[in-house]
């Protein structure tokens, strides 16, 4: 570019113009080198037009190298396409349109790897359409915000505060947001599942006679042991104390489930390590109902009907 001084009009509040401040281009380029994300004009046709800023390595690679190519010299044929709709996305659209997506060195042909962050990087696009052709072509700037500490931050979050700490299962909380979100489907498609109550028998012994590391070991253990009978779509839970429970989706027969849970349970024998130990579990079984209002319905009946295999004589399964 040839240095030359960019002016213009600025409107100020009271609606009159006063001439806008006289920048030297040289000055310009400068600024926006200094700009500490990388800020991509892009064409609507996916050409790299211009890149500025973005040279901390410790969060960026240097763009500079892009610049002319097409983004489907750069990336593979899936990512190329999916920043070419964002693009028109933004084009069609009036206003910011804000993306997130994980990109690294290893995803974009031609960026030195060894000059940037060695691992993938998770970044927040922000997008907005330019007022004017650059180049012959429609345009817009993305601005790429690397957020991945932010993100790593809130997916720990989200875990904590959705699995259980002791047991690694999905937590109470967890379990009735899927519950609910099935419940809604059976409403409205009639897609059958099952709900399943368990509840360890005599833990308070285990306890009482072993000390509450070995009651967590044996809760740690069990949800393993009940984990390895289910199919990956299905969700087990802990609920509270020894109680769990058992989401099983498009089910009409939970029974062979149930009876394989506590048939593992109860042939366990490895509890404790050498020490002698025989665990066994109750499971009440419900299925939604027709009239059922609420999944808090399906929650009482499963209970009612694992207390009823409690009065049985546990190690038992009983239906509510």
């Amino acid at each position: 570019m040839n240095p030359r001084n960019l002016t213009g009009d600025l409107r100020v509040a009271d609606g009159s113009q006063q001439p806008r401040a006289t920048v030297p281009l040289e000055d310009l380029q400068t600024i926006l080198d200094a700009l500490p994300d990388p800020v991509f004009v892009l064409s609507e046709s996916g050409r790299y037009l211009h890149v500025f800023g973005g040279s901390d390595t410790r969060y960026y690679h240097d763009g500079s190298r892009l610049v002319g190519k097409r983004l489907y010299e750069v990336l593979d044929a899936g990512q190329a396409e999916w920043f070419l709709k964002q693009i028109r996305k933004a084009l069609a659209e009036p206003g910011f349109h804000t993306v997130e997506y994980w990109l690294g060195a290893e995803d974009v042909r031609g960026l030195d790897p060894e000059l940037g962050p060695a691992q993938r990087c998770f970044f927040q696009g922000r997008i907005r359409a330019l007022d004017r052709r650059i180049e012959g072509e429609r345009a817009v700037v993305w601005v790429a915000t690397n957020v991945t500490d932010r993100h790593v931050l809130e997916q720990r979050l989200r875990h904590m505060s959705e699995y259980d700490e002791l047991t690694g299962v999905p937590n109470r909380r967890r379990l009735l947001t899927e519950l609910t979100n099935e419940f809604e489907r059976f409403q409205r498609y009639r897609t059958p599942f099952a709900l399943l109550a368990l509840d360890i028998d005599h833990f308070k012994r285990i306890n009482d006679n072993f000390g509450h590391d070995a009651g967590d070991r044996v809760l740690q253990v069990f949800a393993k042991v009940c984990q390895s009978q289910l199919r990956k779509c299905d969700l087990l839970a802990r609920y509270g104390g020894e109680e769990f429970m058992v989401l099983l989706r498009n089910t009409t027969d939970a029974e062979p489930t149930a009876q394989r849970i506590r048939r593992a349970v109860e042939a366990y024998d490895a509890w404790l390590g050498d020490a002698p130990l025989r665990v066994t579990v109750s499971i009440g079984v419900a299925r939604p109902r027709a009239d059922d209002v609420s999944v808090r319905q399906i929650i009482v009946r499963a209970d009612k009907a694992m207390y009823q295999a409690k009065k049985d004589g546990r190690d038992c399964v009983r239906f509510g």
